[in-house]
């Protein structure tokens, strides 16, 4: 269907397609696929070495499935501040992907467990990993005629493992600045939202933090956050607070 008709939009919970309805009048002209009817992107599947999020997987799902819980717990927090209990039985861990928002709460705790995206079109499947995956703010290397089937995270040893997000609110609200951190080994990962354009890492602090520099305080991490990351002042907070409460954030963490 999607093949067959330029322009069509895929969606499976519609959280975030109808939460602008009435605003967005040019929206109603479009074609959609409804996805949420197809039972073959719906459950959770495990293997020796991996989790699968069907692309219909929805964050209630997650917060039900006990292993989940165990394995990948920032999963289960961000899930918990994904709106109210209604928008986490209805929306889905694709669709906060494919929307692309740089202030998405699934997203950062994805990237931070090395999420790969499964897109399957007429002509074959494609694996993408999640820190790949936008190109801009809300561009993605979805193709028009794709549709994401499936979400792979492997199964791994963890050290450290942490999430925050700094809204008005703990839930049912935007986050001003959201970070997502794990370490595996000597690996961290370091995930930023409400940033910069789009979710994304920062390999500058990972370096700073994989050759153990020494932390004295958050203005220790001003530098690395800056090289990675371009916030803006806008109507939710300013570029100068999202850097200086991201650097308070990780300070506290790895002082902790």
């Amino acid at each position: 269907m999607l093949a067959d008709n330029a322009g069509a939009v895929p969606f499976a919970g519609g959280t975030d397609l109808l939460v602008n309805w009435p605003e967005h009048v040019e929206a109603h002209d479009r074609t959609y696929v409804d996805l949420s009817g197809l039972a073959e992107l719906r459950p959770i599947r495990w293997t020796e070495d991996e989790l699968i999020l069907g692309a219909g997987t929805t964050y209630w799902d997650v917060i039900r499935d006990a292993r989940a819980g165990s394995a990948f717990p920032l999963l289960i927090e961000a899930a918990r501040q994904v709106g109210a209990i209604q928008i986490q039985a209805r929306g889905t861990w694709a669709g906060n992907i494919a929307n692309a928002s740089p202030a998405a709460d699934g997203v950062p705790v994805l990237m931070a467990y090395d999420a790969v995206v499964v897109l399957a079109s007429r002509d074959g499947t494609e694996s993408i990993p999640l820190d790949e995956f936008y190109l801009g703010y809300k561009q993605t290397r979805r193709r028009p005629e794709q549709i994401i089937t499936r979400i792979r995270m492997p199964l791994r040893e963890y050290s450290f493992q942490a999430f925050h997000k700094i809204g008005t609110r703990r839930a049912q609200a935007i986050a001003r600045v959201g970070l997502a951190i794990t370490r595996c080994g000597d690996a961290w990962r370091v995930v930023a939202s409400s940033a910069a354009p789009t979710i994304c890492r920062c390999p500058s602090v990972e370096r700073f933090l994989q050759e153990q520099r020494r932390v004295n305080g958050p203005d220790d991490l001003l530098g690395p956050l800056g090289a990675d990351l371009s916030p803006i002042d806008d109507l939710r907070s300013t570029a100068d607070y999202r850097l200086r409460v991201l650097a308070r954030l990780l300070s506290h963490e790895v002082l902790a």
